[in-house]
């Protein structure tokens, strides 16, 4: 697999995104979570990313696990996030007591001295706005509590208001091909400011995919089921905040444009890792054959121009009305 640079950490370009292992995918059993870990790690990747508040830190303590059962925490970087556990989430409590309580707690489930990078968990837009928030970053890498900090962002705004903090190594946001704004201005000044850009959701919550239909039902603990109008969280999580059966239809038409070779899923990850700017893509999956299979987009010829248009059309077709202004 290809390796890209992220910040300060060098990282195979296709990671594992773990959200699916600690809640709000239906039910998965804790052995379930800790083998999609071991799947990864077999398939070459060395770039996990967690958040304290999947599943209220199951998440991290099945990273942690692993790691230790192979003797791994040096040649893996672990990433996770911080800031959802604040009640109200509120941007002023972005303070440093709330995030040093955070940063502890995740260095106590991921069993760890000092955690790889701690991103800011998606707050609110006011936080971007704060300086003293990405002090108390700095302060907590000076206390070696933390060697690397970024921040997860729900908009393009967000990420170009977090990179003009020297300190930001990394900006996790949403880039699929339902979700192509980033590719704009964001992306110039990341490569130009040298900023890792992680892409979450890539997979557009399993739309993108293929494997969804106008017949698929979801658990009443799936985000998919219970968060469709944004009553959870931000409604960009879930299928990118495109309407399903929009999404269905669009996918319709990307199919014409995927080859032989590759599952639709292969063809959106490297449509994704055809774009420089980004340093890795975190798909997540607790299927063995699917994390393979993930990994194997790395190794796959770079789209065709006629490829990337195809792309394009749909989104102008069917996409951009629905997500481009929002995010």
């Amino acid at each position: 697999m290809q390796t890209r640079q992220l910040g300060s950490y060098e990282v195979r370009e296709v990671g594992l995104g773990t959200w699916n292992i600690g809640a709000d995918w239906g039910e998965v059993s804790d052995e379930e979570g800790r083998e999609a870990v071991r799947e990864a790690l077999d398939a070459g990747i060395t770039f996990l990313d967690t958040a304290d508040v999947y599943g209220d830190g199951r998440s991290e303590k099945h990273i942690a696990h692993v790691l230790d059962e192979r003797d791994a925490s040096d040649d893996v970087v672990v990433a996770t996030k911080a800031g959802r556990r604040l009640d109200p989430h509120v941007s002023e409590k972005y303070d440093y007591d709330h995030l040093s309580s955070f940063v502890d707690r995740s260095r106590e489930n991921l069993e760890t001295e000092s955690l790889d990078l701690v991103q800011l968990h998606c707050p609110p837009t006011d936080a971007y706005y704060q300086p003293e928030t990405f002090d108390a970053l700095a302060r907590l890498k000076e206390e070696g509590k933390i060697d690397a900090y970024g921040v997860s962002v729900e908009r393009c705004e967000e990420a170009l208001k977090a990179i003009e903090y020297p300190g930001v190594e990394t900006v996790q946001i949403i880039f699929n091909p339902f979700r192509q704004r980033p590719a704009g201005l964001f992306f110039r000044e990341a490569a130009r400011r040298n900023v890792g850009v992680i892409v979450r959701v890539p997979l557009a919550s399993g739309l993108l995919t293929g494997a969804l239909s106008r017949d698929s039902t979801f658990p009443e603990d799936d985000h998919r089921n219970y968060n469709r109008e944004g009553d959870a969280f931000d409604v960009g999580e879930t299928f990118s905040g495109v309407p399903f059966e929009t999404g269905l239809d669009a996918v319709e038409e990307l199919e014409r444009a995927v080859p032989a070779d590759l599952t639709l899923a292969q063809f959106t990850l490297r449509w994704i890792l055809d774009h420089d700017a980004v340093s890795a893509v975190i798909p997540g999956s607790t299927s063995p054959e699917h994390i393979r299979e993930n990994v194997a987009a790395s190794e796959a010829d770079s789209l065709t121009q006629e490829q990337h248009g195809i792309v394009a059309d749909v989104y102008d077709e069917y996409i951009r009305e629905h997500v481009h202004h929002r995010w």
